[in-house]
């Protein structure tokens, strides 16, 4: 009967989140960084600004293409999990860094090979998934977070919406869960925070 008995599951652990502080640094470092002379810093400051702003996954942020973008309302269309399509708002950082990359960045690097991608590399090409976790990883590197990926700025994202009295399905919409159990992991952040602070 003993073998039958099955050890009680472990809670899941919390996710990593970047403080506001800390999220600040990380946009001063990005913005000095985002000239016209430079458009792979404008590139690069875009593609944290979504990553935040929109609590998008960071597949979700690499497959955006130039037509997902409703420049009219500040809002994203993007392919979530199971090819499902949700539209993510964003705010006037994001909007601005678009509008740079859009106007001066991306003109002086896409090519043939771009297509519709929003995001490309100095080649010309579809960004990676892998570049944007190499670029997350070194920008929270020495920082209180630590090394940590993408989904570190969408668990931030989450956490800091609910902290500031966000609606609890507004965020679950936002991110494209599928149920609000998952979501609810971003509560257990904000008190765990809240015991801490």
């Amino acid at each position: 009967i003993a073998g039958r008995l099955k050890s009680p599951k472990t809670g899941r652990s919390l996710p990593k989140v970047v403080s506001r502080e800390t999220l600040n640094d990380i946009f001063e470092k990005l913005q000095s960084n985002a000239n016209p002379e430079n458009p792979n810093g404008l590139r690069d400051l875009l593609s944290i600004e979504l990553l935040y702003a929109s609590g998008c996954r960071v597949s979700e942020l690499v497959g955006l293409n130039l037509e997902d973008v409703d420049y009219s309302r500040n809002i994203l269309r993007v392919m979530g999990k199971g090819a499902k399509q949700r539209m993510v708002p964003f705010g006037q950082p994001a909007r601005e860094a678009l509008d740079d990359w859009i106007r001066i960045g991306r003109n002086q690097i896409a090519n043939e090979k771009s297509g519709q991608a929003l995001l490309v590399n100095s080649r010309g090409q579809r960004i990676g998934v892998r570049q944007i976790y190499a670029l997350v990883a070194s920008l929270l590197e020495g920082t209180p977070t630590g090394v940590a990926g993408p989904h570190a700025l969408r668990h931030s994202a989450a956490t800091h919406l609910l902290d500031g009295g966000a609606d609890l399905r507004a965020v679950q919409e936002l991110l494209g869960h599928s149920s609000l159990g998952t979501t609810q992991i971003y509560t257990h952040v904000s008190v765990e925070r809240l015991k801490a602070g």
